[in-house]
């Protein structure tokens, strides 16, 4: 009377889990697609890479014995930590700013291309090299969108490459 079968096997409450995850599967992807999203996503996970290397390199930086010999263990241990903190944030802040600036100009151009090819990759690295050159002047940005734009190429290159079969 009006409502749907249910299939041998599965309950109503079975075919209702169904369609909600169907419903949250579609609204994911469409966000996904969004410019917003890709934007916010690249700035947290630049954010994040850039503390980790941070936080790997400070391990081996150079740290002078002398410099705070008068102080005791816990105090050394907790200005060094305190320093690492704050040059993960310095350092993940710079890496989120560029995917965050990255990703929104290549998602705008593949937005209005329409096309999903290593030109947006290129043109997107381009921009964004400039924009973030963009306070030393006009021939330094045009240098750095170059080369920012030959870095994207290469890196859309290496992850479009086609892998060998092996049989």
């Amino acid at each position: 009377s009006g409502k749907e079968p249910v299939p041998p096997g599965f309950t109503a409450e079975d075919l209702e889990n169904i369609r909600m995850n169907k419903k949250m599967e579609r609204f994911m992807q469409m966000s996904m697609e969004s410019c917003a999203a890709k934007t916010v996503l690249s700035g947290v996970a630049g954010f994040g890479i850039g503390a980790v290397f941070t936080l790997m390199t400070a391990s081996m930086s150079y740290e002078d014995p002398m410099l705070r010999q008068n102080l005791g263990a816990t105090q050394k241990a907790r200005d060094i930590l305190r320093e690492t903190g704050k040059s993960m944030v310095k350092s993940g802040k710079g890496f989120g700013k560029v995917g965050a600036i990255y990703a929104s100009v290549e998602c705008v151009i593949e937005s209005y291309r329409a096309k999903t090819d290593i030109y947006n990759s290129v043109a997107g690295g381009f921009f964004t090299g400039g924009i973030l050159a963009r306070a030393s002047g006009p021939k330094l940005a045009f240098s750095g969108g170059l080369a920012f734009a030959a870095f994207s190429a290469a890196i859309d290159m290496f992850l479009r490459r086609e892998t060998p079969d092996e049989d």
